[in-house]
């Protein structure tokens, strides 16, 4: 089960969650664990026809959950608590590592790196000593921080005084450095594109090689170009704005919810995900597994490199 299984078991043992809702959630984890199974079952050999495939699966599960689950609810409990619950959010999380998995395993048969939400990637290094207080191993210490996507290798680190790395002076940590971090919002406002800057900027000053992706459901800002920030592209799943707010207002309630019902829908309906972005992220990806040694000849040739 992946971290969006676990989210919807995790609000179906809240206290706070109403009778009728425990229902609609248990009808949900059987339509959750047929969308795996559809998922793992397709057998398709071209990238761009499997791409199309598993987003078809993800919007038809995603709608399930988006209307039937939360917004047809009787109670306000789920809609209100969407941001707490993270059922909806969760899913993407859940469909990118098994998109990019699959994506890779087809081109390039790599199954060395490591494709999840990553709570340990590594940002940084530091050593807390001093020479009044040497600290053993010079008190390495790594910092690191969670991503919501990321391919990553594991990396461990050592630390010692002594040339040998005697036993009693040393330091071995674990961590995870990651190659391809992608953030994950449902809607991108300007708050969310300057904080996801200054972690791209973090993240390259700490693996120079790296590359940063941001993606969203929804766009909820004015454009702005990301070509003088360390991200590498953003991403627009939807290819869509987010609802006005004064429409979202409507929904808090039951009664509001019915009465938008059909404009509800057909706003979703109308901007489900698009295969043809989430193709576009997985060829960002395939073509890092491709970067060839550069042939002196060939560059002089080409007259560039």
């Amino acid at each position: 089960m992946g971290i969006h299984g676990e989210k919807l078991i995790a609000a179906l043992s809240n206290d706070k969650l109403p009778s009728d809702d425990k229902r609609r959630i248990e009808v949900t984890l059987v339509k959750y664990s047929a969308w795996l199974d559809k998922m793992e079952a397709i057998t398709i050999n071209n990238i761009s026809e499997l791409v199309n495939t598993l987003v078809e699966l993800l919007n038809e599960y995603k709608y399930h959950l988006d209307v039937e689950l939360i917004f047809d609810s009787q109670d306000d409990f789920l809609y209100r608590q969407k941001g707490q619950l993270k059922i909806d959010n969760s899913v993407i999380e859940e469909f990118l590592p098994i998109l990019v998995r699959r994506c890779i395993n087809l081109a390039v048969r790599e199954n060395v790196i490591d494709i999840a939400p990553q709570t340990s990637t590594f940002s940084s290094v530091h050593f807390n000593s001093s020479l009044s207080n040497p600290s053993i191993g010079g008190g390495l210490t790594i910092k690191t921080k969670d991503q919501d996507f990321a391919l990553s290798r594991k990396l461990y680190i050592r630390s010692s005084y002594s040339e040998g790395f005697n036993a009693d002076d040393i330091i071995t940590v674990a961590t995870n450095i990651g190659y391809v971090i992608a953030e994950i919002k449902t809607n991108l406002d300007k708050t969310m594109f300057q904080e996801a800057s200054a972690t791209a900027r973090d993240l390259k000053l700490a693996v120079s090689g790296a590359k940063y992706f941001l993606l969203c459901d929804y766009l909820d800002m004015t454009p702005i170009s990301s070509a003088t920030t360390d991200i590498d592209e953003i991403l627009i799943l939807r290819k869509a704005k987010r609802v006005n707010s004064n429409i979202r207002a409507k929904y808090g309630s039951y009664n509001g919810r019915q009465q938008s019902r059909n404009e509800y829908t057909k706003y979703l309906r109308d901007n489900p995900y698009s295969s043809d972005v989430f193709l576009r992220f997985v060829e960002h990806i395939l073509a890092l597994f491709s970067n060839e040694t550069l042939i002196e000849d060939d560059v002089l040739n080409n007259g560039y490199f």
